[in-house]
């Protein structure tokens, strides 16, 4: 290497260094006075780790439908709870947007992340899977470590687009399938739970689990109230649509739901400064930038920064209305950067709602995996919502012309 090479390899990793210190998060100021009183605790199963894989959207909304299945079928003991494969979704539903993108001529996202209604339609289409049936966990480690599975099928597919031989030849779906097989081992045709046979079809049906009994809801002002529409985010790649409903309406329907039982699934965003690492969610004016990693540490920081000062006081948060809602989605303030279950109410000293929220980072943060969202950070962030539609208020459902 020459002296003009060595001196231009030096610039880029220093400016390498430059960015990622950058992108890294300033300490995030944690209220250590917080007292919560829980008010409404539902039924959760254990807290799982998505480790490093943009898969919320999968733990998270397959969260929420074990607490659909232990509601219906009135299960007591824990230890029957149903823990359901994440990585047989995350596989079916890669198979599925490969074959789009490359209909599409590469000009789709194509990446881990995902949204609730990805979840649904696999599920629909293929069923389901317990984890003791498939974990997925075939490439060495014990949590997902995705980034080379990612970088490798998102290599696959752009070489398929390409289309050298300007005829494509259906074994490029077999080429991919068998990259997936490789990572993630292949699905079990057939497979036993509790000392029963199954398929994944007839799992499903005997969890008692239909995607026509859940509603996408969500609350913005560019689409009339009332009517559906797809949600303009490119981890959306089905084109999923979602009910639009005035902001309180949308916040009914979360409170109705946890009144009556029901759990719901949630996605917004996480990069507000007021999101930490500790398990707290409010909404303070500050905004940071996110850093690599982990998920969580791609929101939230390292576990190794700085720590709050121990006289830290609980925040005053912004006030939420339609307009800052709708601002914050078109200046992309509000973004899809996370999936997460709502399963409980809580309050604080002064009287301020918390959402018990259940997240997919392990035992991460003060709460052992369990964050604690204000009522107001839940109005400004919230993307969309997903829930039983036995959960809407009647007054809701009649609106929206569901039976």
């Amino acid at each position: 290497m020459n002296v003009r090479s060595l001196l231009a390899a030096t610039a880029a990793l220093l400016l390498t260094g430059f960015f990622a210190a950058a992108q890294r998060p300033a300490a995030r100021p944690v209220a250590k006075n917080y007292e919560f009183k829980t008010l409404k605790e539902l039924p959760i199963t254990s807290v799982k780790d998505q480790n490093r894989s943009g898969t919320c959207w999968c733990f998270s909304a397959l969260s929420f439908l074990e607490s659909e299945v232990i509601k219906a079928k009135n299960i007591a003991d824990t230890t029957k709870y149903p823990d359901f494969s994440e990585m047989f979704i995350v596989r079916n539903a890669y198979h599925d947007r490969a074959i789009k993108y490359v209909r599409l001529n590469g000009h789709l996202g194509f990446s881990a992340g995902s949204g609730f209604g990805d979840v649904l339609e696999v599920i629909r289409a293929y069923g389901l899977e317990p984890q003791s049936a498939f974990s997925g966990m075939n490439y060495g480690t014990e949590l997902p470590v995705q980034g080379e599975l990612d970088a490798a099928l998102k290599g696959y597919v752009d070489g398929i687009v390409k289309n050298p031989n300007k005829t494509l030849t259906p074994n490029w779906i077999k080429g991919f399938d068998g990259i997936m097989d490789a990572y993630l081992g292949e699905i079990p045709a057939t497979f036993s739970d509790n000392g029963v046979s199954y398929t994944p079809e007839t799992y499903r049906d005997a969890m008692g689990i239909n995607p026509d009994d859940y509603v996408n809801i969500s609350s913005f002002t560019h689409h009339p109230f009332y009517t559906q529409f797809v949600i303009e985010v490119e981890d959306n790649w089905r084109w999923s649509t979602a009910w639009n409903l005035p902001l309180d309406e949308m916040m009914q329907v979360i409170y109705n739901a946890l009144d009556n039982g029901y759990t719901v699934a949630w996605g917004g965003d996480v990069s507000e400064p007021g999101f930490t690492r500790e398990g707290i969610g409010v909404l303070m004016k500050a905004k940071t930038s996110a850093t690599s990693g982990s998920d969580k540490e791609h929101w939230v920081g390292p576990s190794g920064g700085p720590a709050a000062k121990p006289d830290a006081k609980i925040p005053e948060e912004d006030t939420v209305t339609q307009e800052s809602r709708q601002l914050g989605y078109d200046n992309k303030q509000t973004t899809d950067d996370h999936g997460m279950h709502i399963y409980g109410l809580a309050e604080d000293q002064n009287g301020t709602k918390y959402f018990l929220v259940k997240n997919s980072w392990g035992d991460a943060g003060k709460y052992k995996g369990i964050w604690y969202m204000s009522d107001t950070f839940m109005r400004a962030k919230t993307l969309n919502i997903v829930v039983n539609k036995k959960a809407l208020p009647k007054d809701i459902k009649k609106k929206l012309g569901i039976k």
